[in-house]
């Protein structure tokens, strides 16, 4: 008869069990629990240890728990699935379970936190402890302690449907407002960019953005909540009685004698209002050389300035410091000699000596008609906070055409794009190439915290190997977690930016609509750095890590192909190179993108067609790791005649520059014969050309993948080829 789990673990480990105990393998984790401990001769303590050592795991430290971590899981999802929050880094969050098998408690663990859940055991009593002390938040109690008995009732779990009206007096309430300053003042001292209030149904979450990551600071009652969102909009002046619509506001307070400007929007879901708070510091405009902006890319920011006519772009993201960026750069040329006049929506910092006008759609003030009113005041520098429609960017141009420099901002993914973006706008190419001085894109990584920081001394561990070898960088430090950084291991952000500066050769491609690999080259031609060569030389620098450069560019990077050769030369080369190149991190590496072969259900023969050795080597090891039977061919005529040979090939994965016989005149073949007509054919290319691209699908190629290879991408772009053939 089966067994529950609990019970093998106990006679495994040789403890002595009554004959009565009888545990159903169904039986919930903590039921089984119950019936171990009354019938076997082990105390809770004892029973975790001999799971901890059935399952190799370890035992959890309840008392030592980060409160960072705790903010990650909901309470009602520990009560739910028994567990308790332990610690975190930027990919793992540690926790307490009484149960290593429950495959519903992992994914809600993932799902909760975005954190991959790595177990450690506990026993119930311990757990359910834990969870009562770590989840009664001591600032709320002191507060609730403070409450008189009417207020004390009005925050109780309510399980009302419709949103519960606050009257105002009961906002104002004292214990409100101090609740409502303790949000407020942790967030400012805190460094929070933004206060995210958010309703549920019996209880809602406090979460403050801390260089660009949520996280979690509190949970409340609803009750409670909805009178601190109302204790908000008072602020706010905005109408605490209409919970039906969305809602703007603004207010400035002070924290420990430092100014704030609230910016604070509402919006009405299904159980209350969510508010969001953006949290403005008057005194945070910093110059270019304080926000940390790379030399080269400030020499060539400074190039951009000094011009007094034509358009420069910022572009990026939200979130990710545009207006920061335009801001310092606005104070930088503030010098007194020129009239600089800001177009807003909104106003985000006030600056001296420089005109600004919020933008308000209600009064009739939109970015056009500003704009109009602006050309009439005498202006050399205009700011315009962002080109949303055809109307503002033809009065731009106009501007720009007429003696006025022209600072604005887009939403593209890099500085090349701003191209097709304003064409999509409705300009024509002719006005974007006469006008357009530059572009720059960025982004912010999470610097390294200073105070944790540890000096990466021998072997990568398996996740640095891995992006090491996706972003051919070797990674010098690692945040260790401390309270300053609030275990996260970051701590302040950085820039990192590429600058387009204008030439005539631009100018030409523009007016001929080039495409945007075109356009690349010759903005890197003409000495741009990518955002990737920034972000790769602030990870040499010991600045950021691979793991923040993959959470903020992704898939703007490659794959080097050579880190996970295994090879023995290659990888010896390697080495010299700096990279730390383990055997096993590498089985583990590619044996976690699929099952090993022995649990495929057929092998599937594939042919790869390469004469570089190395990328042929890494395709027949991703490939063999997945399940495939691999032939290699050198050349294209190699490859003909492997097929010729009648191996019974699925696909060919093909590269095109080959000698003897090309990749292109390889695919003609192919698809000229009957026999080898319909035979799926990868193409492999270090062009970044989409002309090449689509010539290749026009000759029958079924997919086109770019050099260097990714792994995983690679892997999944070979089993959707095989999917859509029927093989």
């Amino acid at each position: 008869m089966p067994e529950h789990w609990l019970v093998r673990v106990m006679e495994t480990a040789g403890v002595s069990c009554a004959a009565g105990v009888d545990v159903a393998p169904a039986t919930p984790a903590v039921e089984a629990w119950k019936a171990v401990l009354g019938g076997c001769t082990a105390s809770e303590e004892e029973l975790a240890q001999h799971i901890a050592a059935h399952f190799k795991l370890a035992v959890a430290d309840l008392e030592h728990a980060q409160p960072t971590a705790l903010r990650l899981i909901p309470e009602k999802v520990a009560r739910r699935y028994w567990i308790y929050p332990l610690r975190q880094d930027d990919r793992h969050l540690y926790v307490a379970t009484i149960d290593p098998t429950a495959f519903d408690v992992e994914q809600a663990v993932g799902f909760a936190s975005g954190r991959t859940p790595i177990f450690e055991i506990a026993g119930p009593a311990a757990l359910s402890e834990a969870i009562d002390l770590g989840y009664t938040p001591d600032k709320v109690i002191g507060m609730l302690d403070t409450m008189d008995g009417e207020v004390a009732d009005a925050v109780k779990v309510v399980e009302d449907l419709s949103p519960e009206m606050v009257l105002a007096q009961e906002a104002e309430a004292p214990p409100i407002v101090r609740l409502t300053n303790l949000i407020l003042r942790s967030a400012t001292n805190d460094g929070a960019s933004d206060i995210h209030i958010e309703p549920g149904r019996a209880s809602g979450t406090v979460r403050f953005r801390i260089d660009g990551v949520l996280r979690q600071y509190m949970e409340l009652p609803m009750a409670a909540l909805n009178r601190v969102v109302s204790r908000i909009k008072i602020l706010g002046k905005l109408d605490i009685a209409d919970r039906l619509r969305p809602q703007d506001g603004r207010t400035r307070i002070e924290v420990d004698g430092r100014t704030y400007d609230l910016r604070i929007a509402t919006v009405p879901t299904r159980e209350a209002e969510k508010v969001v708070i953006r949290i403005l510091d008057p005194e945070g405009s910093k110059t270019l050389e304080a926000l940390g902006v790379p030399k080269p890319e400030l020499k060539r920011m400074r190039y951009l300035l000094s011009h007094r006519d034509g358009i420069v772009v910022v572009t990026g993201p939200t979130g990710s410091g545009k207006t920061t960026t335009l801001y310092a750069a606005l104070r930088e040329i503030a010098t007194g000699e020129v009239n600089i006049m800001t177009v807003e929506d909104p106003v985000e910092y006030e600056l001296k000596g420089i005109t600004q006008i919020q933008v308000e759609p209600k009064r009739g003030v939109t970015f056009a008609s500003a704009l109009r009113a602006l050309l009439r005041q005498d202006p050399d520098v205009i700011f315009v906070g962002e080109i949303r429609d055809l109307e503002t960017a033809q009065i731009a141009v106009q501007a720009s055409m007429t003696g006025h420099l022209v600072l604005a901002t887009l939403h593209t993914n890099d500085a090349i794009s701003v191209v097709p973006r304003l064409v999509d706008l409705g300009l024509d190419r002719a006005s974007i190439a006469a006008t357009l001085r530059g572009a720059l894109a960025q982004r912010l990584l999470r610097h390294v915290c200073d105070h944790c920081a540890e000096p990466i001394q021998g072997p990568l561990d398996a996740a640095e190997l891995r992006l090491s070898a996706a972003y051919g960088a070797v990674p010098v430090v690692r945040g260790a977690g401390c309270k300053r950084c609030g275990q996260t291991g970051h701590r302040g952000r950085i820039p990192i930016m590429e600058v387009l500066v204008a030439s005539p050769e631009l100018e030409e491609l523009i007016n001929r609509g080039a495409s945007l690999p075109e356009l690349l080259r010759v903005g890197v031609g003409g000495g741009m750095r990518t955002m990737r060569e920034v972000a790769l030389e602030r990870v040499s620098a010991g600045q950021t890590t691979l793991q923040e450069v993959e959470r903020v560019l992704g898939e703007l990077l490659e794959v080097a192909p050579e880190v996970v050769d295994q090879d023995a030369a290659n990888r010896g080369m390697l080495e010299k190179q700096g990279f730390v190149v383990r055997e096993a991190d590498i089985e583990r590496l590619l044996n976690g993108l699929t099952p090993p072969p022995s649990t495929q259900a057929a092998q599937p023969h594939i042919l790869v067609v390469d004469d570089d050795g190395v990328s042929r080597s890494l395709a027949r090891t991703l490939l063999e790791k997945n399940g495939f039977r691999v032939t290699e061919a050198a050349d294209g005529a190699a490859a003909l005649d492997r097929i010729r040979d009648g191996n019974g090939f699925a696909l060919v994965v093909l590269d095109l520059d080959m000698p003897r016989l090309d990749g292109r005149e390889v695919l003609s073949r192919l698809r000229g014969s009957s026999e080898t007509a319909k035979l799926p054919v990868v193409v492999l290319t270090g062009s970044e050309s989409m002309e090449a691209e689509i010539e290749l699908m026009d000759r029958g190629a079924d997919d086109y993948i770019r050099k260097p290879i990714d792994a995983m991408r690679f892997v999944a772009r070979i089993k959707a080829a095989l999917r859509r053939a029927g093989a």
